[in-house]
């Protein structure tokens, strides 16, 4: 499936960009389905790596779906291509957003979900670059729009972040003042963020001035876990901190 994404800088009747999305792969439900999460991985990953994680983690009530990224140049590599949701020019403070490759990913993220029962909870949540997109899924969500001026038409419930950052922190704040119903979209929302401080790809003061980010803007359930000796990856004590916090945020029922 491909997506289309209003290119940055861009006026109208420029050409877009399509992106061509790679395999998904879906953990079912082992008990009575509550919840879904959309579930994105980091660069050079692709979505079979963390559906095998996740279908061992005690959530039965949760069905896990797992997108692969398109195939894109990456910047940051010289242009050598890499399974991205967007494209990175610079892993620092002052990196270049993009915005059409973040727009056309939270809009394959949301069309995921937007297939699902009414009655069924809707959440994101991912590593890394996957982290950054479903933090960026979340902005999309409580702005009622992504950055191109299209409808965010999916009701978020909750959204996880490891070893990640938040896009466009920096205008955020603006993009959120005077949009109806943002305020009460940003406070009911609910934000798990984890990281290392041993993290030597995604530095660990990103996280921390992610969540702070969050919370300056009014998101004010944010939660952020730190780590001493992690690094970038995962491990059993952060993914049971995922467990119980899910469990907690979406009123599981934790049974089979």
């Amino acid at each position: 499936m491909s997506f289309t994404g209003a290119s940055m800088g861009s006026v109208a009747g420029t050409a877009r960009r399509a992106f061509e999305f790679g395999q998904t792969y879906v953990v079912k439900p082992k008990g009575k389905h509550q919840a879904t999460i959309v579930w994105l991985h980091g660069l050079g990953d692709n979505g079979s790596s963390w559906s095998n994680l996740l279908e061992t983690l005690p959530l039965p009530n949760i069905k896990w779906i797992c997108p692969t990224a398109p195939q894109r140049p990456i910047t940051l590599f010289g242009g050598f291509p890499s399974t991205a949701w967007f494209d990175v020019n610079d892993l620092s403070e002052n990196a270049i957003d993009d915005d059409e490759g973040l727009d056309a990913s939270a809009a394959y993220v949301a069309s995921l979900l937007a297939t699902e029962p009414p009655h069924i909870k809707l959440g994101v949540g991912g590593f890394s670059m996957g982290a950054a997109t479903s933090l960026y899924s979340a902005t999309c969500f409580v702005r009622g729009k992504y950055e191109n001026g299209n409808s965010y038409a999916v009701n978020l419930s909750a959204a996880v972040g490891l070893s990640g950052w938040l896009p466009c922190a920096k205008t955020l704040i603006s993009k959120l003042e005077g949009v109806e119903g943002a305020v009460n979209r940003a406070t009911s929302l609910p934000i798990l963020l984890c990281h290392g401080k041993g993290d030597d790809v995604v530095p660990y003061n990103y996280g921390e001035k992610s969540s702070q980010k969050l919370r300056s803007c009014g998101f004010q359930d944010v939660a952020f876990k730190s780590y001493t000796a992690l690094g970038h990856y995962t491990i059993p004590e952060e993914m049971d901190e995922v467990c119980g916090w899910l469990t907690s945020k979406l009123g599981l029922e934790g049974k089979s």
